[in-house]
């Protein structure tokens, strides 16, 4: 019996290429860290997994930070 495929790894084996994803309507928030935090969020998809995780992290640093500061 032979494994089938890990999951979360493409059925070909090798790395899958992913285009740039854009949920981002193009239309700023007003507010440029938010507004920097959606762009890196939409390039995260490009990136190696574990290198996502860290784009994540820091991307959620930046709006904890940036809501903490609405409130002062």
């Amino acid at each position: 019996m032979q494994p089938g495929p890990r999951p979360g790894l493409p059925v070909g084996g090798g790395p899958q290429v992913v285009p740039p994803v854009s949920h981002h309507s193009g239309e700023d928030t007003g507010h440029p860290a938010v507004d920097a935090v959606l762009r890196s969020l939409a390039n995260a998809a490009r990136l190696a997994p574990a290198e996502q995780i860290a784009e994540y992290e820091a991307a959620h640093q930046v709006l904890q930070e940036t809501l903490a500061s609405i409130d002062r």
